[in-house]
């Protein structure tokens, strides 16, 4: 089965077919600076990275560029507002972004510009526009002329006719047409600027990503990615810009992720559901968050809740709990399970379809536990045992395998599950000090004979999620994965 691939601007899937195979060039509208990010990024972040790696996994030689807007209105108003230098804001805000994307377990891009140190290539491309009648100067500012090109309006499905009808001017009145754009703003008293041949300025927010991605991927790449909000009209206007300058269809495939929202709500800061990639990291572990983000299709949007997390993290630790079984060292060089990675990769193949991927990985998983409870039951010098112990080590390694793909299962299992069993405690509002002060209680009642105590205890703890078992040498506790 080939790979295919959701394309925004023909609204289908398509084949996935490179310009120069195997090498893919890929580039990601990166994040403006001048906040902590929050989980609508870290949706858009793990979703590209799991593609990224998928591309990979897949045998392509993958460009990835996810970019910078390091200079913005935002960050300006921000800078101002906290009394540092523009500058400085940004770096502390990249700093930031690498340190939650980095817990959240993202690859490092391949590059990784900023808009700052590419505007010789912007105005390269305003002047191509304006010799090209596409753009016009004003007042030291340069607008993209919508009208200039007809095809305006065919990522987003807009109509151009009525967006004029609708449209504002709040810029500057003297614009041509109220939907022209800025590739380049005259500068104001106390911003930050450069020269061009319009005057010393800063350029306008779509330019950039035009610029970066023809630098590094060429006139035209085959993928180019971001949030569902970014398809106007920011992605609108690169198209417009770019196919101005060079005349051709800048990305073979636009690819978008949906919106997350928050207890069924849009998520904002005046709503006070607003969640920052720290906020959720303080609730829950990163593989766990990673887990809930890739738990539904990437263009549908997805809802967000504190109990999604949970689910999340006791589902993550069902996983851990089997990738914790010892092994033999036969049992460990076992190559993966051919029919699980071939599930896998059907569902990935499917327009990256991470929900359906992780639905066989639950399939699978439910499968070995299983196959381990009933090989536990099984004389080991038995054929059965054998059998059983074989189908276990491919599927194990099969599901680490995918795990990668999807950025999961990089820990030692052990220190999953001691995390797991340690803030399924603080949940019940015990220490470890104090549990083991309640199995000792129900140890002695044991020893009394008193068992009707004993169920009691072990039911109660039950309730919390700490399950109880009497062994040989004596009562061990884990933490319930249900």
């Amino acid at each position: 089965m080939s790979l295919r691939i959701y394309n925004t601007l023909t609204g289908a899937k398509e084949e996935f077919i490179p310009l120069h195979p195997p090498k893919v060039g890929m580039y990601v509208c990166g994040v403006t600076v001048y906040d902590d990010c929050h989980i609508g990024h870290a949706r858009s972040g793990v979703v590209f990275d799991v593609i990224y790696r998928y591309l990979r996994f897949r045998g392509y030689e993958v460009t990835y560029v996810r970019n910078f807007t390091d200079i913005d209105d935002k960050i300006i108003n921000r800078a101002n507002e906290l009394g540092i230098p523009w500058n400085e804001l940004a770096e502390r805000y990249i700093a930031a972004f690498h340190r939650d994307m980095g817990a959240l377990g993202l690859l490092p891009p391949t590059i990784e510009p900023k808009a700052t140190g590419h505007i010789g290539e912007m105005l390269e491309m305003i002047q191509t526009l304006i010799a090209r009648g596409m753009a016009y100067e004003l007042h030291g500012s340069v607008y993209f002329s919508v009208k200039s090109f007809p095809e305006y309006g065919r990522l987003s499905k807009k109509n151009i006719d009525d967006l004029q009808a609708g449209a504002r001017v709040e810029v500057d009145e003297e614009k041509r047409d109220p939907l022209d754009f800025a590739l380049w703003k005259a500068s104001k008293p106390g911003e930050p600027m450069w020269d061009s041949p319009w005057g010393k300025g800063r350029p306008g927010w779509h330019i950039e990503c035009s610029a970066m991605g023809r630098k590094y991927l060429g006139v035209t790449f085959d993928i180019h990615g971001g949030g569902k909000d970014l398809v106007f009209p920011h992605h609108e206007n690169e198209i417009a810009q770019s196919h101005g300058c060079s005349g051709a269809e800048p990305v073979k495939i636009w690819a978008h992720n949906g919106f997350v929202n928050v207890n069924a709500e849009k998520m904002s800061k005046s709503l006070g559901n607003f969640w920052t990639i720290k906020d959720a990291l303080a609730r829950c572990h990163p593989e766990a968050l990673r887990l809930f983000l890739i738990s539904s299709h990437y263009r549908s949007p997805i809802d967000f809740t504190p109990q999604s997390l949970g689910d999340a993290t006791k589902n993550l630790a069902r996983f851990y709990d089997l990738l914790d079984e010892p092994l033999s060292g036969e049992e460990r060089a076992a190559k993966g399970d051919e029919a699980l990675t071939a599930g896998f990769t059907a569902a990935m193949d499917d327009d990256f379809n991470t929900a359906a991927a992780l639905g066989v990985l639950n399939t699978a998983l439910r499968h070995m536990n299983q196959l381990r409870a009933e090989s536990a039951r099984m004389k080991r010098s038995s054929d059965a045992y054998k059998s059983a112990r074989a189908q276990l080590a491919r599927g194990i390694a099969a599901l680490r395998e995918a795990g990668g793909v999807l950025g999961l299962f990089t820990l030692a299992p052990g220190e999953f599950l001691e995390r797991f069993r340690n803030e399924r405690l603080a949940g019940a509002g015990m220490t470890r000090e104090a549990l083991d002060g309640v199995i000792a209680q129900r140890a002695a009642a044991r020893a009394g004979k008193d068992y009707a105590e004993s169920d009691r205890i072990r039911e109660e703890l039950a309730v919390k999620g700490i399950l109880v078992q009497d062994t040989p040498g004596g009562a061990v506790w884990t933490a319930s994965l249900d």
